[in-house]
């Protein structure tokens, strides 16, 4: 099989070295086989410092240690590749990073979060439909191997809810739950679907407890901590009993996983995840985002 030429959009997160080494060095454990990235643009945002203090060295690091080559503007990143990451660390600039490589109609993938607001989302997927672009956006950890591992020992029928919980850093210029609190809604909308309904926050200085109703009356949860512990992990509750699941526990790294997921994208054209879920749980992050605001229940 031909070789599929990566590029990269935004080299402002740890992520674009972490996809990179996945292709690129063959002697990785977890090497993911069919994809090379050869070309990327770092970008990066002025007010954002953990964008604009890492863009020069993961820049760096992409052209002396992969042979990457370095470009000026997203074009130049289309032109010349098969398939894109857009891995700008802020949501706020996927839209306009999209905007300018969609046309070119090659599949990509955006990180978390696919934007900060569910309008630039929808104008993404609106995009994407209009240019035929093969499209999926997601956290790594709604493929952690733990998650799956226990899904896959779970009947769907057998479910009735889950307790997710995670890191909750907040960030000025990524809105409340946007920045971390993405990776676990990915796992609570994996396990769940879609079918939100509802939401209501509790928050105080070093923790926030968001609730979720589905219109089939399952209940699901994110705790987010920005004290104490930063592992992530969930409860999840079936018929028969509570299953605990630690997401560091497994050696398979989720980026690995994640980026298996998105070589699939990239070979076959289809996303093994629903758009309108994607869409769904950005509308859920900005619901629980107003109701941090107001301390009310929010409709979705």
């Amino acid at each position: 099989m031909k070789t599929i030429r990566v590029g990269i959009v935004g080299l402002d997160s740890s992520h674009a070295l972490a996809f990179t080494r996945l292709l690129n060095d063959k002697k990785d454990a977890y090497h993911v086989p069919g994809g090379e990235v050869t070309i990327a643009f770092p970008g990066g945002s002025a007010d954002f410092e953990l964008s604009y203090s890492r863009v020069a060295g993961y820049t760096e690091q992409l052209r002396s240690q992969y042979g990457v080559k370095i470009v000026e503007t997203p074009e130049d990143v289309a032109e010349e590749c098969d398939a894109i990451l857009l891995a700008s660390a802020d949501g706020r600039v996927h839209l306009e990073g999209f905007r300018r490589v969609a046309s070119y109609g090659k599949p990509v993938f955006i990180d978390k979060p696919l934007s900060v607001t569910s309008i630039d989302a929808k104008a993404i997927v609106e995009l994407a439909r209009l240019h035929g672009v093969p499209l999926v956006s997601c956290s790594a950890l709604r493929y952690a191997e733990g998650l799956t591992e226990a899904l896959l020992q779970a009947d769907s029928c057998s479910i009735i809810g889950v307790d997710c919980y995670g890191p909750l850093d907040i960030q000025p210029t990524q809105p409340g739950l946007f920045w971390y609190g993405v990776h676990s809604a990915e796992m609570l909308f994996r396990t769940l679907g879609t079918g939100c309904v509802k939401v209501s926050a509790i928050t105080s200085g070093d923790h926030d407890l968001i609730t979720g109703v589905w219109e089939n009356g399952m209940i699901g949860t994110i705790r987010g901590n920005r004290k104490g512990n930063t592992g992530f992990g969930a409860l999840l509750h079936k018929n028969t009993k509570t299953q605990f699941i630690d997401i560091s526990s497994h050696p398979k790294p989720y980026y690995a996983s994640l980026m298996e997921k998105i070589m699939n994208l990239f070979i076959t054209g289809i996303s093994d995840i629903d758009t309108e879920q994607t869409l769904q749980i950005i509308r859920f992050l900005e619901a629980a985002n107003e109701s941090r605001e107001s301390g009310i229940e929010v409709y979705l």
